[in-house]
């Protein structure tokens, strides 16, 4: 057997039937696009954010006590790499912020097509 005589071919394209059920794939199809974000998404997006700021904020502070307690000098390690490891944090979160937005404009001129 062929591949083409399995294949469906409709019969006549411009049926009301055909025409029904292609207007209503690309409302589903549209549908599934630009489907809201629901509460789950925002709750998880904020504990991205939060936590992209805190890892390397810890871990900023971690070392720098470490550095303090085994190479003391007139300057606090702790303070700078706090600092250091929250603007890293923040420019992750920036980073991730930017990323979703692009997204979502990108959803949405994709819909508007």
């Amino acid at each position: 057997m062929n591949d083409e005589n399995n294949q469906l071919q409709p019969t006549n394209p411009t049926s009301p039937l055909a025409k029904q059920i292609d207007a209503k794939a690309k409302r589903m199809l549209k549908a599934r696009r630009n489907r809201a974000p629901n509460v789950w998404f925002g709750l998880g997006m904020i504990g991205l954010i939060g936590w992209s700021v805190t890892v390397p904020t810890l871990v900023g502070a971690a070392l720098g006590i470490w550095l303090d307690k085994h190479h003391p000098g007139s300057h606090s390690w702790t303070l700078a790499l706090l600092v250091t490891g929250l603007a890293i944090g923040c420019l992750n979160a920036w980073h991730w912020v930017a990323k979703e937005e692009a997204a979502m404009h990108d959803d949405q001129e994709n819909s508007d097509e």
